[in-house]
């Protein structure tokens, strides 16, 4: 596949931005990139002339991006989804790409919509937004001073999936974010039933686990069924044993 379809794949989503006249800075610096899928979530209204007057000739990103009341919704379709933070903490991913890393991974998929999530310009992506992803990707930046203005932050990565923009192997659709939620919420219900979990909040991140080890395998259909198969004999073979 050419570099213009590799990079049409990659959509930006920007979470409850706070200003107009950055959104118009992250179209300009999308589109410098080839990249030009945006969406946006939450419900604000924005001015206008402060989008357009950042924007300059990256308009047409503005006019044609989307809007998503959440942040499930926007990603629903996509095969692999990627918060880009600086945190890090107890309830946020255990490892993270840098974008050259983030290039290599995406170069590395089957066909599908890649979503990469910019969080707020004063505080970022909250905790639960991050567990909405399967990974995040982080900047590496100064310790004096590591925060980057929210355009800057989209530049950099747009910059590098640029560069990166490879032929990659087609023949296989990976499932998307929606179908990869609901199948991990059976395979821990099966688990669940087994009697597997036994501490507080045990459930819920094993539940987060499954989601996003599926998601970054990038899993076809059939094998994500297959997948789930596993998880339903186990439940039979418990009950069979407990003589239910």
């Amino acid at each position: 596949m050419e570099a213009e379809a590799y990079l049409k794949r990659i959509r930006v989503v920007l979470v409850d931005t706070q200003d107009g006249a950055n959104i118009g800075s992250v179209c300009r610096a999308m589109k410098t990139m080839g990249i030009t899928d945006l969406a946006i979530v939450g419900d604000r209204a924005y001015d206008e002339d402060r989008v357009r007057t950042l924007a300059l000739h990256a308009a047409d990103v503005w006019e044609n991006s989307k809007r998503f009341m959440t942040l499930e919704d926007a990603l629903a379709d996509s095969i692999f989804t990627v918060g880009a933070t600086r945190r890090r903490g107890k309830f946020r991913k255990l490892s993270a790409y840098s974008p050259e890393q983030l290039s290599e991974k995406i170069s590395s998929l089957p066909e599908g919509r890649v979503s990469i999530v910019f969080g707020r310009e004063s505080d970022g992506l909250r905790d639960d937004e991050v567990a909405a992803c399967s990974s995040i990707v982080t900047i590496p930046t100064s310790d004096s001073f590591p925060s980057l203005n929210l355009s800057q932050a989209v530049q950099i990565i747009c910059y590098v999936l640029f560069r990166g923009a490879l032929v990659y192997k087609q023949g296989m659709t990976a499932v998307p974010h929606e179908r990869i939620r609901d199948a991990a919420d059976e395979m821990t219900a099966h688990l669940a039933a087994m009697g597997y979990f036994k501490m507080a909040d045990e459930e819920k991140w094993t539940n987060q686990l499954i989601s996003d080890i599926i998601e970054r395998a990038a899993l076809s259909g059939e094998e994500l069924k297959r997948f789930e198969k596993i998880f339903r004999k186990a439940e039979l073979i418990a009950m069979h044993k407990r003589g239910e």
